[in-house]
């Protein structure tokens, strides 16, 4: 039996005991993961499905190389090795965020600059990158003929729009179609408090052009969809992911291979990052990494789980870095490998991607041919879809659980947070039984006539309630708007977060 190390990411550590890492004996890789669930009951169901498979958006790395391409979970094991489980992270807010009321605004494209020559504000201002063998007035004027389009005005979108169009990128597309809000400003560093409220793009395209006048901003004031993703995406030479969730991420990938462009990729989940270049041309795709996306329960946004501030300014900005040396010819760019990124131990590591040869999107097998319904891909329900099905969540508005609260048979208050959010507000009837142990804790449940679940805006509540429904409780709602919504509603001392 060798002894082997396990690393565990920041998604999965809450199942097994706050750990990073796992020092476990076995003899193959499927044989240490087995371990690591028995050990760590709650981690089987984020690692494998029904079938007793692996689950599609988890990959089992020996060291650096992916053991898909060795022998899977047959794969030997020697003293000294290092087995990585990478799943899939996305981060930020939800698939149904509300469009903002502006509508679709795209400005005019600006006459090509061409061959025209640098003037004496354009030599001071990139004197840095002139004297620079490796960039010079060549690269100078590769930088300023190049259109980079950055799908999302977030997090990932901010530091990494801030850098390209510092360096010269002649041509910038913003995709984004939300308003600033407080609670981006701790990392979303493009905005300040003075934008709250604002449609992102409007600020975005003023804080830009003002950095550098050179540079021509061209806003995309609308969600990226099935429908108007290849004409967006079409014009343009790179691709730039600081997406926010998986069905635009899959939607992003999938137009880039059918253009035959490149994706910097870039994620983030609280303290771990990622960042590759996929370029079916010349390597592997998103999809090569991750063929199917989790189950919408299993991964929580950034808004639900938080994200250190400074964490997207770093992988933001080495998407910038990739992109500028795609543009340059430079270097070595991320094709074929992927970055994983830990700040709580600063520390940096590299694992290499390999093309799937039965890729559904790149492969020369490839069954694919066009972009899909990403919502129903993802299991990520459009507008209207739950309650046209009948398989609508069950609800409770803030104002009708303030009235049964105050009646004389309550009901059960479960707050399905995490203890970290349970210490910022709580119901003050409320049990807490944080998301994750509900299946392990649903006994506690049995004896009351009503429960209604809460989170902090309805999504977690309300696939809870999906969960105790498919157990077999009935009368069991969620808390419509969680407790942002009572606190806006009902209880106005409640801070909001």
């Amino acid at each position: 039996m060798a002894k082997a190390v396990v690393k565990v990411p920041t998604p999965l550590r809450p199942f097994a005991d706050g750990q990073a890492e796992v020092a476990i004996e076995g003899s193959t890789v499927g044989g240490l993961v087995h371990e690591l669930t028995e050990a760590h009951p709650g981690l089987k169901r984020h690692l494998y499905g029904p079938d007793g498979r692996l689950r599609n958006f988890v990959t089992l790395y020996l060291n650096d190389e992916d053991v898909r391409y060795l022998q899977r979970d047959a794969t030997p094991v020697k003293d000294g090795d290092v087995v990585s489980i990478v799943p899939a992270i996305a981060g930020g807010s939800p698939w149904d965020a509300p469009v903002s009321p502006r509508g679709s605004r795209r400005a005019p494209a600006p006459a090509h600059p061409g061959a025209a020559p640098f003037g004496p504000e354009d030599l001071r201002r990139y004197s840095r990158h002139l004297l620079l063998p490796e960039v010079g007035v060549a690269g100078q004027k590769k930088l300023r003929n190049a259109k980079v389009l950055l799908v999302g005005a977030g997090g990932l979108g901010a530091p990494a729009a801030l850098y390209l169009t510092a360096a010269g990128v002649g041509e910038i597309g913003l995709v984004d179609f939300d308003a600033v809000d407080l609670s981006n400003l701790q990392r979303q560093v493009l905005y300040t408090s003075r934008d709250v409220g604002r449609p992102k793009l409007e600020v975005a395209q003023e804080r830009l052009e003002s950095l550098n006048p050179g540079v021509h901003i061209v806003p995309y004031e609308e969600r990226l969809t099935s429908e108007n993703a290849l004409e967006i995406l079409r014009p343009y030479d790179i691709i730039v992911d600081g997406t926010d969730n998986f069905p635009t991420r899959y939607l992003v990938n999938d137009a880039s291979v059918l253009l035959g462009k490149p994706n910097v990729y870039g994620s983030i989940y609280r303290f771990e990052g990622q960042v590759s270049v996929f370029d079916a041309r010349h390597g592997p795709c998103y999809r090569c990494l991750y063929p199917e996306p989790p189950p919408p329960d299993l991964v929580p946004s950034c808004a639900e789980a938080g994200v250190l501030g400074v964490l997207p300014g770093l992988i933001g900005t080495m998407q910038a870095t990739e992109t500028v040396k795609l543009i340059l010819g430079r270097g070595e760019p991320l094709v074929g490998r992927l970055v994983l990124f830990d700040a709580l131990a600063m520390r940096f590591r590299e694992l290499k991607l390999r093309k799937n040869p039965r890729c559904v999107l790149c492969s020369p097998s490839a069954t694919q041919k066009g972009l899909i319904d990403y919502s129903a891909f993802c299991g990520v329900p459009a507008a209207g879809d739950a309650a046209a099905s009948g398989d609508a969540i069950p609800e409770i508005e803030p104002e009708a659980l303030a009235r049964a609260l105050a009646s004389d048979d309550p009901p059960l208050v479960v707050d399905v947070r995490e203890p970290e959010e349970w210490a910022i507000s709580h119901l003050v009837s409320a049990r807490l039984i944080p998301r994750g142990e509900l299946p392990e804790r649903v006994d506690e449940l049995t004896r009351a006539k009503e429960v209604v679940l809460y989170c902090r805006s309805g999504t977690r509540s309300g696939q809870a309630t999906r969960m105790l429904l498919d157990l077999g409780f009935s009368n069991v709602r969620s808390l419509k708007g969680g407790i942002n919504a009572w606190a806006e509603r009902v209880d106005p001392s409640l801070p909001r977060y």
